[in-house]
């Protein structure tokens, strides 16, 4: 998973695609290159008894090039972002700001295909996706691009304020929270409702507590596991919006400061509670 940032300051959370499902897809798309290639071969052999050489030459490069550069940018550019192998493994390529991809972009995509493919056998592209934290090959960097995959599971939806914590959470310090710890608690959350209610607890208390490491001041007393955890993020999720509106709007004013941590909390509740707890939280079903 990976957030992308639209046009209007709002994070997005999409699937980047994985190395293997994008290997395939490549190499559908280069299977049909080299069918075009061999036909074009065919047809020139034909044009060279009734043209001239160097006629025969000029067409065969410019076809050559056609197929080459030609059809992935055609392909990406009229489908909004997919090839055939693409379109065949449930594969998109995307602006970094989550918009359809543009022609200069597929335009400097095929170019760099060029390079990276047909030149150096993918050895390039191979590298920089084994370097990049989203996968993306020299022709996403340089177009500002990245390839999601629109098969994945259907995500859900993002953790919600719980209601009895939205005064608590605005004094939040989150700049330590690691970006792997919260993808944990975004899975756990993700998945409460179909977890056991002893599972549910173990595994809620475990993340909270490593939550409390880094984020500070402690909740409420009495407050679940699982509305700390969605508390927690729904506000950094709010803030990240926030500061992305105030960068577009240089003039307004700068965020105020947070407070100092404090000690680590010790979450309570009995496992699996399905009645409301005396802080005013409800496990959701």
């Amino acid at each position: 998973m990976a957030d992308v940032v639209t046009g209007e300051a709002v994070v997005v959370e999409v699937r980047v695609a994985q190395m293997p499902s994008r290997a395939l897809a490549l190499a559908i798309d280069m299977a049909v290159q080299l069918a075009g290639l061999f036909g074009i071969s065919l047809l020139l052999g034909m044009v060279t008894f009734v043209a001239e050489e160097a006629v025969a030459v000029a067409m065969a490069i410019l076809m050559s090039a056609l197929v080459v550069v030609g059809y992935p940018v055609i392909f990406e550019t009229l489908s909004r972002g997919r090839s055939l192998g693409k379109l065949a493994l449930g594969l998109r390529v995307v602006s970094d700001d989550g918009g359809p991809e543009r022609f200069r972009q597929a335009l400097f995509r095929g170019l760099a295909g060029l390079v990276e493919f047909w030149f150096f056998f993918g050895a390039p592209a191979l590298i920089s996706s084994l370097v990049s934290e989203r996968g993306k090959r020299l022709g996403d960097i340089f177009s500002g691009t990245i390839v999601i995959s629109e098969r994945g599971p259907r995500q859900a939806p993002p953790p919600q304020m719980p209601p009895a914590l939205s005064a608590w959470a605005t004094t939040l310090e989150l700049s330590r929270l690691p970006e792997g710890l919260a993808a944990t608690a975004r899975q756990y959350l993700s998945r409460l409702p179909q977890l056991s209610p002893q599972v549910r607890h173990e595994m809620g208390v475990r993340i909270a507590a490593q939550f409390a490491s880094y984020v500070s001041p402690p909740p409420p007393p009495g407050a679940p596991a699982w509305a700390y955890l969605s508390a927690v993020l729904a506000e950094r999720r709010r803030r990240t919006e926030v500061r992305l509106a105030r960068q577009m709007r240089p003039s307004a004013a700068p965020p105020q400061g947070f407070p100092a941590p404090l000690p680590q909390p010790v979450f309570t509740g009995s496992p699996g509670t399905t009645t409301p707890t005396p802080g005013g939280f409800t496990p959701p079903a």
